[in-house]
């Protein structure tokens, strides 16, 4: 979804990956048979408004946090920068 959000939110940084932290979840896509068979539930949001709700979340976060997103949860880490040379 990286690219996706980076269209989402105009944004020109570049995406870069990262060896996962030990919060990562591993599976990205779950499998949701059951929740419909047995419940009768699906998915109320397309991913691209799910993506848009959670772009504009983080968005007030970091405005109501002085410009920081401080990562949560047990081994979570913040990206490293990415320095290239010129």
């Amino acid at each position: 979804f990286a690219y996706k959000i980076k269209e989402l939110t105009v944004s020109n940084s570049q995406v870069v990956t990262l060896p996962a932290t030990t919060d990562d979840p591993h599976k990205r896509k779950p499998d949701i048979t059951t929740a419909k068979s047995n419940l009768g539930w699906s998915p109320q949001w397309t991913v691209e408004n799910g993506l848009l709700k959670t772009i504009e979340y983080f968005q007030k976060e970091i405005e109501e946090f002085g410009g920081k997103i401080v990562p949560t949860g047990p081994g979570a880490s913040k990206p490293k920068p990415v320095f290239t040379a010129s």
